[in-house]
């Protein structure tokens, strides 16, 4: 190979300089606006262009000389516009659409499970923000505050008014952190339940909350170093899930139906339901049955709310006692099948285990003519129906954690045992060294990545977790996102070093509501599905769930990015290539894009 010439390597360093200043001044920017409060984009940054930042530092060099060939012919190009949806669009969630749904059939909850749109169906179009939308605040204040306009809907202020779970406060809604089973406070009820699980030594990292409501119980549970999924259904309650994620806890859109739930077993330390208004002795125990599956050796479930002490309740419930009693022998039933044992039973909290003694469970449900799952593979998820039969615990899924936050790079146990094909202890290692390299490059071209503009966070292709892992930090989230398409099923991994994620499939749209993310990161997507399905429609998904002024990472191979830069010429994202950290020489590039914003019925933007 030639080596280039000292002039050649000057034009190099030069354009790199000019291309880092400028992301520089680029997120230098939308810092300004954020660090201001509310951002609407317009008139802050271009006072700040004015006033603070000199980004013509290097103004006769060109972006595209640098790049040569390919790249100015792209931008010559006109990209195809992608116009508007129509206002209706504002909150659409294609999988859980709410006329779609009612096709279906009510029996145990499917109409309120996933059903995505045709191929034909899907919008081309871009989602638009309400009018009237902002940034929502930083975390911690965001816990309590979401801002009206960004999900007006007032039902639950009304509906939950007692139960201090919301209130509207002029421009916007405050969460006094309460709910139907702790109308004094989450805090409370939180150490209720501490004093029965050790969640303070950081043994207990993971949780599940079924039919989480606007989710505080996960909201109070990340000051004690607990991670909650949160999921409840696009039910009646208009905007639960999106007020937790508006609030910048992790939530989806979900129910316990008749499909299994996308997570691997063995990935929570405790699930929770408190009145959460499902049927969990019915069905032959198969609701508590899929809890089962995805509750590690040693994990904690906790009830709250009917039929927990129905004896005093009943009438407070308004329900008779006879079907309270029958609900709750149900329930112990089932808990005694699964080898779970009771830990406390307190006013109407009750906790049990899961043992930790698989042979000698497994015994006793032999002994009892229990059914056990046919399947080979207790991580096999994706859409799959839900049976009542029991999920034999694995040895691998048992093996010792450590508590948090070591596991974040102990080894996990999936990997230790050989579980995952291809992965052992140095690979894990050595790509845990690959992604602290990799986000430290990320963070010298958006300052903004460590700062706390970024709360709710995607990687689209998450892989062993890595990414997740080197940007740990109170201020954000992580979900972690395993492709089904994926060669390596890594979400047990995840899930093992202390992190939350779940699967699925980027052909279809994601189970949360519209502007959920404040950044997402796409490792290898765009190669992984080039020949799975549309680009363009995984492009119009990102756009979907990205926030006005949100922020993408792309690490793909250049060719792919050339691609997806062209098409997003066209979706109002104002876009920079930039070299691998280790030079121009390797073929794969980071393409950073952010979004802008603008808003319903109006054409504008904020550049």
């Amino acid at each position: 190979m030639a080596k280039p010439s000292s002039a050649d390597g000057r034009t190099r360093s030069s354009v790199q300089i000019f291309i880092v200043v400028g992301l520089c001044c680029f997120f230098y920017i939308l810092g300004a606006w954020q660090r201001s409060g509310f951002g609407k984009g317009d008139s802050i940054a271009l006072e700040i262009t004015k006033k603070g930042a000199d980004c013509n530092i290097i103004p006769n060099l060109s972006f595209d000389s640098y790049h040569g060939g390919e790249f100015s012919k792209i931008d010559e190009v006109d990209s195809k516009v992608f116009e508007p949806c129509d206002a209706r669009y504002t909150d659409y969630t294609p999988c859980q659409d709410q006329q779609r749904a009612m096709t279906f059939p009510r029996e145990n909850m499917n109409y309120r499970e996933r059903h995505c749109p045709r191929v034909e169906e899907k919008l081309h179009c871009l989602i638009p923000a309400p009018n009237g939308y902002v940034t929502p605040f930083p975390w911690p204040k965001s816990r309590d505050y979401v801002p009206y306009a960004n999900a007006p809907y007032k039902s639950l202020t009304v509906e939950k008014a007692i139960q201090n779970w919301i209130q509207y406060e002029g421009n916007v809604f405050r969460f006094p952190g309460g709910g139907t089973q702790f109308p004094q406070g989450a805090d409370k009820y939180i150490d209720q339940i501490a004093s029965v699980i050790p969640i303070k030594n950081g043994t207990v990292r993971t949780a599940l909350d079924t039919g989480c409501g606007v989710a505080s119980w996960g909201a109070y549970l990340w000051s004690r170093n607990v991670i909650a999924m949160s999921f409840a259904p696009r039910d009646s309650h208009e905007a639960q899930v999106q007020f937790a994620l508006e609030r910048g806890i992790p939530a989806v859109i979900g129910v316990l139906g008749t499909i299994k739930t996308p997570y691997p077993s063995a990935a929570f330390d405790m699930a929770h339901c408190s009145r959460c208004l499902i049927p969990w002795g019915t069905n032959d125990g198969m609701y508590m049955m899929e809890v089962d599956r995805v509750l590690r050796p040693g994990g904690y479930w906790v009830l709250s709310g009917p039929p927990i002490n129905w004896k005093v309740n009943y009438k407070a419930w308004q329900r008779p006692k006879e079907d309270l009693e029958e609900e709750q022998r149900k329930i112990e039933e089932v808990a005694k099948l699964l080898c779970w044992e009771k830990k406390s039973e307190k006013a109407e909290i009750a906790i049990w285990q899961k043992t930790v003694d698989s042979e000698s469970c497994r015994s006793r449900q032999e002994d009892l003519s229990v059914k056990f799952c046919e399947s080979t593979d207790a991580d096999d998820a994706w859409y799959k129906k839900m049976e009542a039969c029991v999920t034999p615990n694995s040895k691998v899924s048992g093996g010792d954690l450590k508590p948090f936050p070591q596991r974040l790079y102990a080894i996990p146990p999936r990997i230790a045992s050989g579980s995952v094909p291809g992965v052992s202890a140095e690979t894990f290692q050595d790509d845990n060294k690959k992604w602290k390299k990799h986000v430290n490059a990320y963070k010298k071209i958006n300052r903004l990545l460590d700062s706390g503009r970024y709360r709710n966070i995607m990687d689209m292709n998450a892989g062993l977790g890595s990414f997740a892992a080197a940007i740990q930090s109170p201020k954000l989230w992580v979900m972690n996102v395993v492709p089904t398409i994926a060669e390596k099923n890594t979400l047990g991994v995840i899930y093992e070093r202390g992190l939350i994620g779940i699967y699925h499939d980027w052909c279809e749209g994601f189970s949360t509501y519209p502007r959920t993310y404040d950044l997402i990161h796409s490792h290898g997507l765009f190669s992984l599905y080039s020949d799975k399905c549309n680009i363009e429609d995984i492009l119009l998904e990102m756009d979907r769930i990205l926030r006005p002024e949100g922020a993408v990472i792309f690490r793909d191979e250049v060719d792919v990015l050339i691609k997806v830069k062209k098409l997003v010429g066209g979706m109002r994202w104002d876009t920079k290539m930039v070299d691998h950290e280790d030079g121009p020489l390797v073929p794969e590039k980071i393409l950073i894009a952010v979004k802008q914003y603008w808003v319903t019925g109006s054409n504008s933007t904020s550049t």
